[in-house]
Formats: structure tokens, C-alpha cells, sequence
């Protein structure tokens, strides 16, 4: 059974040939098994895996690259001084000084309450 083709059950007791891939981020080539095949197609999945059994673990244990999980990954702060009352700060971005940057106190007041949204207003 070609991958391309959905898993059914009745040709469950097909066999399908092994298939080698070569892994997108470290390189190195990996078998994708009868069975995983199987697997895959019983769990709806369409498309063989592209990356090796190692890099996948580590690529869902470190948060990942490709599906963009900015959150996971370390913010880079930046030491600057508050508009408003001179006070230093940190803030989460790099200011392009075309705008007033505010710390968060001072942020909040010009929100009109809480630093997380509580000023808007839609």
C-alpha cells in the first residue's frame, strides 16, 4: 500500500514496505515502519513523519520550532527608562524611540486600570 493511500480496515492485513526518510533537522535516515505506517493512518494522520524518532522527541520537549510556540522560548528584555516618571524598567521589546515606553505602573495609568487590558474598551 503506496502512503499516499488511506489505511482501511480490510487491508489491515496488508503488508507495507518500510520506508526510509531522511530526517529534515539533524540529516541522518530513519526507517518508518509497517506498523508506525499502520499507526499513523489509524490516527488520521496523512503524512509520513519527517523528522527522526530522536528529533521529535526533542522537538516536543524543547516546545519546537516550527509551529511558532513563542512562548516557550526565552524573551529577550530590554533595560530603558520610563517615560512618564524616569524610573528604569525592563520591557519586552526593543524600543524603536518614536514612541513614549512606559514601566508598568505607569503603563497601567495610561491604560486606565490594569496593565493587561482592563482600559480598553471595544
Amino acid at each position: 500500500m503506496p502512503w499516499g493511500l488511506p489505511y482501511t480496515e480490510r487491508n489491515k492485513e496488508l503488508h507495507v514496505p518500510d520506508q526510509t526518510i531522511t530526517c529534515r533537522d539533524c540529516g541522518t535516515n530513519f526507517i518508518f515502519s509497517d506498523s508506525e505506517q499502520q499507526f499513523f493512518a489509524e490516527k488520521g494522520f496523512t503524512n509520513a513523519p519527517s523528522r527522526c524518532p530522536d528529533c521529535r522527541r526533542a522537538n516536543r520537549a524543547g516546545g519546537g520550532s516550527s509551529r511558532g510556540g513563542g512562548a516557550s522560548r526565552d524573551r529577550v528584555m530590554t533595560d530603558v527608562t520610563c517615560s512618564s516618571c524616569g524610573k528604569l524598567t525592563q520591557v519586552p521589546f526593543v524600543p524603536r524611540g518614536d514612541r513614549p515606553v512606559y514601566c508598568s505602573d505607569c503603563f497601567a495609568t495610561q491604560r486606565g486600570g490594569s496593565s493587561y487590558g482592563g482600559g480598553r474598551r471595544y
